[in-house]
């Protein structure tokens, strides 16, 4: 799971990397708004990405996976 959350950030990272520099922030009316907006859409993305990453729940091994354990097998012969 947490491999899709880093792909999903790399390509977050890409995506911002190739258009920061072709977003018209100074721009008048609907060419700025819209580099706005798709920045902030952008980083949104990244950071759900990245809590993603961050707060996903730890993996707990079972009885049976843990090192160092043997178990014996049970056989029924009727």
């Amino acid at each position: 799971m947490k491999q899709r959350y880093l792909l999903c950030l790399l390509l977050c990272g890409v995506m911002l990397y190739y258009q920061v520099p072709r977003l018209a922030l100074n721009g008048e009316g609907l060419i700025s708004v819209y580099s706005g907006m798709w920045l902030i859409l952008a980083l949104c993305a990244a950071a759900g990405n990245l809590s993603g990453i961050l707060y996903s729940p730890k993996k707990r091994k079972t009885a049976a996976g843990k090192k160092g354990q043997s178990y014996k097998r049970m056989h029924d012969y009727q």
